[in-house]
């Protein structure tokens, strides 16, 4: 009879779950999946290093088909109740959208109905009584109204598999199910929400894809409102639907294909031709996609509502990272609530988009003001008003070259001080602005520009030579361009992941501009070492992040002053400021091009090249994991963070004394953000974790790790065993001194040098009488040092 107590979770799972649930009918290869982590772990960002918080991780996830979760099971030792489970369960179960859950602890299940319909919304059940996977599916459809075969043949539609293993992030499945079973529901405005970079186009593309080769769309047009947006489309994410799908353009019609792609400018156009889509019958297209929703195409008097208006029979479905909620445009008023939301917040926080540092840089004639002699004229001679010019005027009506100078001095500061080839977007108020910037920038690398013309690249709207260098930006394999200096052309689907410093010098007085703009930053790519952005603010744009509506806040805030360095430091100076700046909300389209003027039309400009600028104050802050601004040092940090975890200091020596190994304390403590690694570069090298830990957080006096190991050695409680284990232990000592406690925990110690000169690792293990006898003398040894 085997002792149930005495095994291990795992072996519960193995020896009672999964029999119980083949045994209930469900597939071991297409239906149960255990060990699931579905989400990647917070970036927590120090300094600058990075480190990845906890992943959630559920024990079992069971399926009706692939990507279509109907439970999650939630196990635990024979040590624990049946239902010690059920709370962590519940909040898996929340995040997957999985209306049942199990916690087990091998004896039988406790099952909880999510539905609503069961007449017990808990009950205990043996491990014969699980339920089968048809029993679930059947009750699944009940409680999302499903009941006719149609709607059902709908929603078991399969993914599009491309052979490679890519499978849906949890939350793109989430969204796929929800949009697909409203389709089959009869739902006709549909409106999905997701942040920037979480993969919006590919979940467009899954969802097309289940209701065109269920049958329930036959035809569907996909609006997207810049042109490298449809082509990025079409050539990436919709690549599968091949010959079945064309774009429109050359304002050409061919009604022989099944998937359409268009600029909304391309089906609307001027007066005279603007009338293309009236080609089409009224229900020639019975799906149409909207993407990027929130640019005025919601809006009543939106030249396209006209599209949507003409194929109203057809069901829409809005695509957006920002909602619209203006009184003049509505995103929520035409499609209604969202049917799943995937904020910045969330993304961030999973680990799934970049977190960010915020460089804030205040130049003083956009703080204090600037006002003209009188009848001082500009370089071209015009008389300049007289008034008083503020950061609202700053390259709108009153260009400083010495500002754009000393702004395009700091990004160049920052770039040469971190990486001169990294990434960088600067977002400027027109393309008058772009065009000085660019200048700048060139004129303070002339070394990088030597090495490639392409190095600094204004690509904005009306220029071909720079459009066409859009790719080569977006490529992670391309080193050029490296700064793109833009307006408006750059601010949406813009799919730039290498992307590690975004400028904001441009007025953004909209909320909805000011994330699009941030998301060219939020994209991780690992293989090249982006897992977190710099935001460098002129324009007091960051400080829409107060803006309640804001759901994604930096882990970092940055006002450098005067002549200090524009990398953000670790150590922090609270520090905040009032809001002022002026805004430019995203207008009209202009077939794609940069929406900025170039200095004409209506706006009288002044150019100066002779008023001084200087900086006046700089700063950095971090935001925590619970979305608070963070202005504090690194030991301040790491103080408030271990006090959450151990009260008083008591506590935290009588775990770390009872701990088996150390190292797991010291994990723990880094998913909560503690990284040791900068906090040992400040406090001193030499001392081993435990003395970092009890010196920032309980204020002892710390001990270098040769210190405890002289006094161990003093004491010379080594005489007790033999020759060989002797010399053992006292390598283990000074590898200690060198490296920490770590390293001394794990066993795999022993094939490396001095101790693979000693013997091998079995014969070093036999000398403490065995595998026990080895780690108990590690144990003791670990008591000695931290008496």
């Amino acid at each position: 009879m085997v002792d149930k107590k005495s095994l291990s979770e795992r072996d519960i799972c193995s020896k009672y779950i999964t029999p119980a649930l083949t045994a209930a009918g469900w597939d071991l290869l297409t239906q149960i999946r255990e060990e699931v982590g579905f989400t990647k772990g917070r970036i927590i960002v120090r300094g600058k290093l990075h480190t990845r918080g906890e992943q959630k991780r559920a024990d079992y996830v069971l399926y009706h088909k692939a990507n279509m979760p109907l439970a999650v099971i939630e196990a635990k030792d024979n040590k624990h109740s049946v239902g010690a489970g059920m709370q962590q369960a519940l909040n898996y179960a929340e995040a997957l959208a999985v209306p049942f859950v199990f916690s087990s602890n091998g004896n039988g299940f406790l099952m909880h109905d999510r539905t609503g319909l069961a007449v017990k919304t808990e009950q205990e059940l043996t491990l014969d009584q699980f339920p089968t996977p048809a029993e679930l599916w059947q009750r699944y459809c009940k409680w999302k109204g499903i009941y006719d075969e149609v709607a059902r043949h709908t929603i078991e539609m399969p993914y599009y598999d491309d052979g490679t293993g890519r499978a849906p992030r949890y939350y793109q499945a989430n969204a796929i199910n929800l949009t697909v079973e409203a389709v089959a529901k009869g739902q006709q405005r549909i409106l999905l929400v997701m942040a920037t970079g979480t993969g919006k186009t590919y979940t467009a593309f899954q969802i097309i894809w289940r209701l065109w080769k269920s049958g329930a769309k036959k035809r569907i047009l996909f609006l997207a409102d810049r042109n490298i947006l449809v082509d990025q489309t079409k050539n990436n994410d919709f690549k599968p639907f091949g010959a079945a799908m064309t774009k429109i353009s050359k304002r050409q019609i061919d009604k022989s294909y099944e998937i359409y792609l268009s600029l909304y400018q391309a089906v609307t156009g001027n007066e005279e031709e603007r009338n293309i889509y009236k080609q089409f019958s009224t229900d020639f297209f019975d799906l149409i996609v909207i993407d990027e929703c929130h640019r005025g195409s919601a809006a009543e008097d939106s030249a396209w509502r006209d599209v949507l208006s003409y194929f109203s029979s057809a069901t829409h479905i809005g695509l957006t990272a920002t909602p619209k909620e203006t009184k003049d445009v509505s995103s929520i008023y035409y499609f209604g609530e969202p049917v799943y939301s995937y904020t910045l917040k969330q993304g961030t926080e999973e680990g799934f988009l970049a977190p960010y540092k915020v460089v804030r840089i205040d130049i003083d004639k956009d703080v204090q003001g600037w006002r003209p002699n009188k009848g001082q004229t500009d370089k071209s001679g015009q008389l300049i008003e007289d008034r008083i010019y503020n950061l609202t005027d700053m390259d709108r009506n009153l260009v400083l070259e010495k500002r754009t100078e000393l702004v395009a001095q700091k990004i160049t500061q920052f770039l040469t001080a971190t990486d001169p080839y990294a990434k960088t977007i600067v977002f400027c108020d027109d393309i008058d602005h772009a065009e000085r910037m660019r200048q700048a920038l060139v004129n303070l690398n002339p070394a990088r520009v030597q090495e490639s013309r392409k190095y600094v690249m204004r690509i904005t709207g009306d220029e071909k030579e720079g459009k066409a260098e859009l790719d080569n930006f977006i490529n992670p394999e391309e080193r050029y361009p490296v700064i793109a200096t833009t307006s408006k052309l750059m601010t949406t689907g813009v799919d730039a992941q290498t992307c590690k410093l975004v400028v904001l010098d441009q007025h953004i007085k909209s909320m909805t501009e000011f994330k699009q703009m941030i998301g060219r930053g939020t994209r991780i790519n690992e293989d090249y070492g982006k897992y977190w952005f710099t935001i460098m603010d002129f324009k007091k744009a960051t400080e829409l992040f107060a803006d309640p509506a804001f759901d994604g806040e930096p882990v970092m805030i940055y006002e450098p002053k005067g002549d200090e360095s524009v990398v953000p430091p670790d150590e922090l100076d609270p520090d905040d400021s009032s809001v002022t700046g002026d805004g430019n909300p995203t207008g009209g389209y202009d077939d794609g091009l940069d929406g900025g003027d170039t200095g004409g039309g209506g706006r009288v400009k002044y150019v100066l090249s002779d008023v001084a600028v200087y900086v006046v104050a700089e700063r950095v802050q971090y935001y925590g994991p619970d979305g608070k601004l963070i202005t504090e040092s690194l030991k301040d940090y790491t103080r408030n963070t271990v006090r959450k975890d151990y009260a008083s200091l008591d506590e935290f020596l009588r775990t770390w004394s009872q701990a088996d190994r150390k190292a797991v304390i010291l994990n723990e403590l880094v998913q909560h953000g503690v990284l040791l690694e900068p906090l040992a570069e400040e406090v001193g090298k030499d001392f081993d974790a435990f003395d970092l830990i009890c010196h920032v957080a309980f204020d002892q006096p710390p001990l270098t790790r040769r210190e405890r190991a002289a006094e161990v050695k003093k004491r010379n409680y080594f005489a007790q065993y033999g020759e060989q284990a002797r010399q053992v232990l006292e390598s283990l000592l000074d590898k200690y001194a060198d490296t920490g406690i770590e390293h001394i925990e794990d066993i795999k110690i022993l094939t490396l040098d001095p101790f693979k000169n000693m013997g091998t690792a079995s014969e070093l293990v036999s000398a403490f009488g065995g595998k026990s006898g080895y780690l108990a003398a590690v144990q003791e040894l670990e008591q000695h040092l931290y008496a």
